[in-house]
């Protein structure tokens, strides 16, 4: 019965302290502004302050200064996770279950963060990728935003920003546009641009910065490669350092410009990346043939595996949260989801979810301000080949389109961060009862499943 005493002291704290952050936002009549910025592939070993080659002065600082999120899940490709962050719902609750094509995704009236917030008084921007339909009635402002600049489909040309077949895809608020410039620099210009309109407004504002790097195809200016020419041996990872070095230059110009406008205390910033990082690349007819292969990218070292599977490598990456003046230097342990993020935000906001909104994820912040407890709370993934559950310690994939066909694994995440033992023979008993779970989580998903990129 203690366990169960306590189970129900950890919810009631949780409600205390998310009521608490809630009530505090409604009561301050200058919200805080919110920037969520996202890497595109970028492994868990990819970051300075992982004990990374790769520089970066700007990431590391923030780690210094704000709070890290150890323990931070998305999904294994980046359509599933841009669409969690949006909806704050699991992606196969929408059929999304790997990277989009061109079709809408979502259905008419979705109310996503942006939506919620631009409802609440704050101007909504997005400057970068958005991958999660590129006809006119999926694009970014039909969904919450006010304003939108940076490319539709799932990679681009650095410098020609077209898409690996040659379509276009740069735009700036939803109309396909011609520009020259890298990416990178691009991509950080435009968050800028929406920071200082904002300011000028007076209006609290959502900005979502999604970067390119160090997705491919990679190519970066002499400046950022040179960085590495006695550091790193191998040509493709010099490459992919040089990109998300020049990435890492862009956040602090960010960041700067909340310190030259005064707003750096009333500026939320998250910065994570979207999937663990890709082994390699190699195609001889995207993009015309322009790109040379990558043998090596990116290291998702001590963790498991690449992008695109169920394990920690694909699913657990570098997080970080900084509020400067209101948060002191430190780390959560506790699993955040990236579906979390939508009600941590309408919290802060002092944004009211409606009734009517199912969402899949919890209010972090508790995890933030207050006393952390730990709670077997679950979390679910699923792709073509298959899914995985994580309930507290324990992480259950299956290999197999449903969950009655197919085969187990069973890690224990606590004992086994690594996940280099399956135990599903030595627990049978707990593996039937993850199974009975995740099949209440697929029951809950859309049979409709969305068109995959093509």
């Amino acid at each position: 019965m203690k366990y169960i005493h306590f189970g129900f002291y950890c919810i009631f704290l949780l409600y205390v302290f998310s009521c608490s952050s809630r009530e505090k936002s409604l009561a301050d009549p200058h919200p805080p502004n919110i920037i969520i910025i996202v890497a595109d592939d970028l492994g868990w070993n990819d970051v300075g302050y992982h004990g990374s080659e790769i520089l970066t002065p700007t990431i590391d600082k923030l780690a210094q200064e704000g709070i890290e999120l150890d323990r931070f899940y998305v999904h294994s490709v980046c359509s599933p996770t841009r669409a969690s962050l949006l909806t704050g719902r699991y992606p196969s609750r929408y059929g999304i279950l790997s990277p989009l094509g061109d079709e809408p995704v979502f259905p008419s009236g979705t109310i996503t963060i942006a939506k919620l917030l631009q409802r609440n008084g704050y101007r909504t921007a997005i400057s970068g990728k958005w991958h999660l339909g590129t006809v006119p009635e999926a694009r970014p402002m039909k969904l919450g935003f006010d304003s939108s600049y940076g490319y539709l489909r799932g990679q681009i040309d650095p410098y020609t920003h077209l898409y690996k077949n040659g379509n276009k895809t740069w735009h700036r608020n939803d109309t396909l546009i011609d520009e020259e410039g890298h990416a990178t620099d691009l991509i950080t210009d435009g968050a800028i641009r929406c920071i200082e309109q904002s300011h000028e407004q007076g209006k609290p504002f959502f900005l979502y910065v999604a970067y390119s790097v160090p997705h491919f195809p990679l190519e970066e200016p002499g400046n950022w490669i040179d960085l590495y020419d006695q550091k790193i041996a191998n040509e493709s990872r010099r490459l992919y350092a040089a990109s998300v070095s020049h990435m890492d230059e862009g956040i602090g110009r960010i960041m700067t410009v909340l310190g030259k406008n005064k707003i750096e205390e009333n500026t939320v910033v998250m910065f994570f990346s979207d999937n663990g990082g890709q082994e390699s690349w190699h195609s001889k007819t995207q993009y015309n043939g322009k790109f040379k292969g990558n043998d090596v990218l990116g290291d998702n070292r001590p963790l498991r595996d690449w992008k695109t599977s169920f394990y920690d490598g694909a699913l657990r990456v570098p997080a970080l949260l900084i509020w400067k003046g209101k948060l002191s230097n430190g780390k959560v342990s506790e699993a955040i989801n990236v579906a979390d993020i939508f009600p941590t935000i309408a919290g802060l906001a002092g944004a009211d979810i409606p009734n009517e909104l199912t969402i899949d994820g919890i209010d972090f912040w508790p995890f933030v301000e207050g006393p952390s407890f730990s709670e077997e709370r679950i979390m679910y993934w699923r792709m073509n080949k298959g899914m995985a559950l994580k309930k507290g310690d324990w992480k259950l994939i299956h290999h197999g389109k449903t969950p009655e066909e197919g085969t187990d694994e069973l890690y224990n995440i606590a004992l086994d961060p690594n996940e280099t033992k399956n135990v599903a023979a030595e627990n049978e008993k707990l593996l039937l009862e993850l199974k009975r779970e995740m099949e209440h989580q697929f029951s809950l998903d859309s049979p409709v499943l969305a068109k995959e990129i093509q």
